[in-house]
């Protein structure tokens, strides 16, 4: 039986990154260079892409291995709350671990997501543009829990 480090694991999630902002996606892209993770990352658009990402549909190529998501909450087409909802009654995807990552401080969205089992919800204004926190939280996060197969 082989013992698994963290750097092991670190190589092992990716990162799903589910925003409509370009510039956002690139950002989290960029910090997690910047900071040397070798984690992989994937972006999707909107919550339809990022469904047809996670089931291998629409020519995509489905997420292999154990996965964290980064999810915004405002998109079109499928916005966070809609995508989680059919996330979670999915068996395939149901146990899928997300932190939102978004710009809404409504009550009913917080709600709405906590009720859909998020890990966290984290406001892009308290991120700042730099989004290093955010990443240091995820890798920190996939450092000390074990994530379901």
């Amino acid at each position: 039986m082989s013992v698994s480090t963290h750097s092991d694991f670190d190589k092992a999630v990716t990162f799903f990154v589910v925003d409509d902002d370009e510039v956002d996606r690139e950002t989290i892209q960029r910090s997690v260079e910047d900071m040397g993770l070798p984690n992989p990352i994937r972006m999707a658009r909107n919550g339809e892409e990022a469904l047809a990402v996670l089931r291998g549909q629409d020519g995509h190529n489905p997420i292999s291995g154990p996965y964290l998501i980064f999810l915004d909450l405002n998109m079109p087409r499928m916005n966070g709350i809609e995508f989680l909802r059919e996330m979670r009654a999915d068996p395939d995807l149901h146990r899928s671990i997300v932190f939102v990552l978004t710009t809404s401080n409504a009550e009913a969205d917080r709600i709405a997501a906590y009720d859909a089992h998020v890990a966290g919800y984290i406001l892009k204004a308290r991120a700042g543009l730099e989004f290093e926190r955010v990443i240091q939280l995820a890798r920190d996060f996939n450092r000390s829990v074990e994530f379901p197969n």
